[in-house]
Formats: structure tokens, sequence, C-alpha cells
């Protein structure tokens, strides 16, 4: 009787398959070995990106529709509901961080949030509510602001009585994550101060050395375990794109801002590596928030998004954004009459919601993405940012 021939290809392609399935598990090995960390705050230092109600409680409220996604009212979010902060937050266990400024309700137990819209690395030229003008809440200001939240609450607790069980211990101020997301606005201030792509590009190694400034800053206060964003492709922003004429790359998006972008997270990410050298005790995690968002954009689809470079709240135009300032949830001029700037009808598959800030549809698909870790470096998932390296 005749002996069953053996098929070599499928022989081989079972090997093949056998050693691929033990390299992805191997590379998989050392992230999950590793112990989650135990985070008790977030001290988040940033833009409008990650304000949790800064700006609105000292100088802009925002208006309906903003917060109607999630919130059903404002909620001091640039946005129509979640912001990644809020998902990084709730990923932990903990409440949504209450904003440093805003003096009704806050509860700073679990963190605080530094971060105010339209806020800067470096003092901006102009200064908020001058037309043009950016918030007053730098990241300087903002670690100032943290320096006397580090110390006043100390003394609070001390003191006891109904406002003690409202302020972080004081041994969270070494254990706890401290995430950062700004930059955007400096790049912003040059476009609009009418500066050539050339001149924004040579005032980026100042802004990324005053970033590593306030870095080592909170360092030598405790901080060890760091999670910083870079920035986000600007040049797909509804506002950048309705105000410069530009070559669009392969998504319509301005080409020559989203390099000037690309150049910031380059210098960045070389921070990050120098920081790592100097600051022996620290975990600083760089996460490639800017390649998530551009797929956004590139491959909308994907995600079940519509025309991505339109805004979902504003007054019209070939980008639903008019002007140089917000017109969402306010009423305007356009073309000689007035109209009523709100929002779109289904915000869930919009990329953009007012012209400069993301959908909470967005954040949501940003956040799942990088919390794993495979945008950062090293690539670590968010819960194991307390970690310097996979060893």
């Amino acid at each position: 009787m005749e002996s069953p021939r053996i098929n070599i290809r499928v022989i081989i392609s079972l090997f093949c398959s056998y050693m691929l399935s033990s390299h992805y598990i191997t590379a998989l090995r050392p992230a999950l070995a590793i112990k989650e960390c135990e985070f008790p705050a977030i001290f988040n230092f940033g833009d409008s990106n990650s304000d949790t109600g800064g700006l609105a409680a000292s100088i802009y409220p925002s208006p309906s529709p903003y917060g109607e996604t999630y919130f059903h009212i404002p909620a001091g979010r640039i946005s129509d509901g979640r912001l990644i902060i809020d998902f990084l937050a709730k990923s932990l266990g903990q409440p949504f961080l209450s904003a440093y400024l805003d003096s009704l309700g806050a509860n700073f137990s679990h963190g605080a949030n530094f971060a105010t819209g339209s806020s800067t690395i470096r003092l901006p030229n102009r200064i908020l509510p001058a037309p043009g003008g950016y918030s007053p809440f730098t990241l300087t200001i903002q670690y100032s602001q943290f320096l006397q939240l580090k110390n006043r609450s100390q003394l609070i607790r001390d003191r006891g009585g109904i406002f003690a069980s409202l302020m972080p211990k004081e041994e969270y101020f070494s254990k706890a994550l401290y995430t950062f997301d700004i930059g955007q606005n400096d790049l912003g201030e040059g476009f609009f101060a009418n500066l050539t792509i050339q001149q924004v590009n040579a005032s980026i190694p100042d802004i990324i050395s005053s970033f590593s400034a306030n870095i080592k800053k909170i360092y030598d206060l405790g901080g060890r375990s760091f999670w910083i964003h870079n920035t986000g492709p600007i040049g797909c922003l509804p506002y950048i794109l309705a105000n410069f004429p530009s070559q669009k790359d392969e998504a319509g998006c301005a080409k020559s801002h989203n390099e000037v972008a690309q150049q910031f997270n380059h210098n960045l990410k070389e921070a990050t590596v120098q920081l790592r050298k100097d600051l022996r005790l620290a975990a600083i995690t760089y996460v490639d928030v800017y390649s998530v968002k551009y797929s956004l954009y590139k491959e909308p689809k994907k995600y079940g998004f519509e025309l991505p470079l339109v805004g979902c709240c504003g007054s019209g135009g070939k980008y639903n954004f008019n002007g140089r300032t917000l017109d969402c949830g306010r009423t305007v001029t356009v073309n000689g009459r007035q109209i009523f700037a709100g929002s779109c009808k289904r915000p869930y598959v919009k990329v953009n919601w007012d012209g400069i800030h993301y959908t909470e549809a967005a954040a949501k698909i940003v956040f799942d993405k990088i919390s794993t870790g495979a945008f950062s470096d090293p690539p670590l998932p968010f819960k194991q940012a307390c970690h310097r390296s996979l060893d």
C-alpha cells in the first residue's frame, strides 16, 4: 500500500506561521510582563486639546452646543464632548480632572488640570482678550500654578476640615502621571503673525527649549512619570485651510503647515531623548499623536467619518469656518446677513468639531490607539508609563 504523500508546501506554510506567531508573542511578552502602574493622580498641562474648564472659568465660557454629545450642556471643554484626557482619566478609574482655575465644585483629590484653551509654551505677543490674542496661562505659568497647588494643598490637608478631602495627598505628587499636550498654538501664532514657514521653523528650537525647562522643574519637585503628546497635523484643521492657501497633500491638508508640525515633533522627540539622559529617575514617554490624528484625515471611511476637513459647528464656507475666530454657538454676520453657527446633525461622523478642535468621536479613537503603546517611545501602554523601558 502506497504511503500518503506529504505536501512540502503545507509543511513550510505551517512552519512559517508557527515562527511568526512565536515572534509576535515574544514581542508582546516584555510589555505583558511589566506590572501596570498605580497612578493615584494625573496632573495635566496643555492647551485647548486637553482643557477641561480653565479658559471657560477664567476668560471665555463656551456656549451651547459645546458639550452637547456627552454632557448635554457646556462643560468647559472646547468640543462637543469628552477629550483624550477625559478618556485617560476614566481608564484609570478616576474622575474627570477639575480645571485648576475653576472655583466652582473643583476636586483636586486625584490631580488637577492646568491646561487652558489658546495656551502656548512661550509667552505670546498678544494676550486675550485682545483680538487675535492667546491665553496668558503659558506653560511656565501653568508650572507656577502647579507649584502653588503642591504647596497650598498640603497646608489645607494639614488644617483639616471640609476641604482637606478635596486635596491630593502629599505622596501623590511623586506617584502621579504628568501629561502634556501643548505647542500647536506656538506654531499657529507664527502663521497668523504672517511669518514665513522658514521663520516659524526657526522659532521651534527656542519653543522646545522652554518646554524642556518646565519638565525639569516639575522633575525637581518630585515628578517622575511623564506622558508627552507631540502636536497634531495643524495643516488639516479648517482654520488653517480656510486662511492659508497652500499646496495640498494626498489627504487635502496644507502640506507646508504639516511639515512645520513634523519639524516641531522631530525636535520634541530629540528633547525627550535628552531629558531621559538628564533626568535619570524619570520615565518619559513620547506619544505620536500626529500619526493617529493624520490617519483620520487620510482614511476617514475606515473610522466611519465623512468630510474630515469640514468642521461640524461653524458658519459655512468650504471648510465650515470663516475668519480667524471660532463662530460655533454664536450669531455672526456672513455676506451681509446674520446666521447662527450651530452644530451639524451627526457630530459622531465628523473629525473636526468647530474648525480647530476634535469631536468626541475622534478623541475616543485617538485615545484607543495611543493607550496601547503602539505609538509611544518607549512602546509601553499608557498604564505602564511609570516604567523607563520594556526591560
